[in-house]
């Protein structure tokens, strides 16, 4: 009886995870991450052409010590390197796939660095999205946590 209550739970699980990857709107809402000291607060969107986009719209700490506003001074293009810390697009472009149940396709923006890398997400629980970055044969995955 143990074995087949066991069964079932992780069978039952398993559907609940897998639905949350079977659907490409699932990945919209709010969501809470950190990299390294930059915790940070941001919502996915779909834009108009059926792809994702994320915005940051909260970050731990925008105004420093000194009283001026954290900006994204590392960013690769110049003309974006005033741009507030809490108005930072960290990716536009996110394609579904259905077969392989995840999001990806383009790259995703680590204002820390001042980087881009190609990435995937996928929901490993209903309110965990895991985000893995390649860049040069290095992967980094880390975990967002679903808000709303």
């Amino acid at each position: 009886m143990k074995r087949i209550l066991s069964t079932l739970t992780a069978l039952l699980l398993c559907s609940i995870l897998f639905a949350q990857n079977d659907l490409a709107d699932n990945i919209l809402g709010e969501y809470s991450g950190r990299t390294g000291q930059f915790h940070f607060h941001a919502r996915i969107s779909r834009s108009a052409d059926g792809t994702y986009r994320a915005d940051v719209i909260h970050v731990d700490n925008l105004v420093q010590r000194d009283g001026s506003i954290l900006r994204d001074i590392k960013n690769p293009d110049k003309s974006l390197r005033d741009t507030p810390a809490d108005r930072i697009v960290i990716f536009t472009g996110l394609q579904y796939y259905p077969q392989q149940q995840r999001w990806g396709g383009t790259k995703i923006y680590d204002p820390r660095r001042g980087i881009k890398a190609p990435f995937d997400a996928w929901f490993t629980s209903p309110d965990k999205l895991n985000i893995k970055g390649s860049l040069l044969g290095v992967s980094k995955t880390v975990c967002w946590t679903r808000l709303k």
